[in-house]
């Protein structure tokens, strides 16, 4: 059984910073890839930034040169640098990976969210 926990959203202003992370456990034979997203209101989930195995990353257009993604394969975790925040960051993030189990077992998993709130 695989478990993403996420951590460190919270009340920010605008302009101000957040750090989030999120932490795999479990049995992790292997980390393709993780990520982060967040619902636009009424939307389904959409891709802020994810990074690959190989080291690839990908941001929303909306967040390049503000966020920034890492990783600390050691840990099987993935930070999200939330800097110059604005109001419409406002979302629950939740945290994605896809990985494998075992040799011949993968899947998606995903966090419970933490809330990003952004004051005006």
């Amino acid at each position: 059984q695989v478990q993403l926990v996420e951590s460190g959203g919270g009340l920010v202003q605008a302009g101000g910073s957040l750090r989030l992370s999120c932490a795999a456990s479990g049995v992790i034979f292997r980390i393709v890839a993780m990520g982060w997203y967040r619902p636009a209101p009424g939307k389904q989930r959409e891709l802020v930034a994810n990074i690959n195995a190989g080291g690839g990353i990908n941001y929303a257009d909306s967040v390049k040169g503000r966020f920034t993604i890492s990783r600390d394969n050691a840990k099987n975790a993935v930070f999200l640098q939330m800097n110059s925040l604005k109001p419409e960051d406002t979302a629950v993030y939740y945290c994605n990976s896809y990985l494998y189990t075992s040799t011949r077992d993968w899947s998606d998993y995903w966090g419970q969210g933490t809330q990003v709130t952004v004051s005006s």
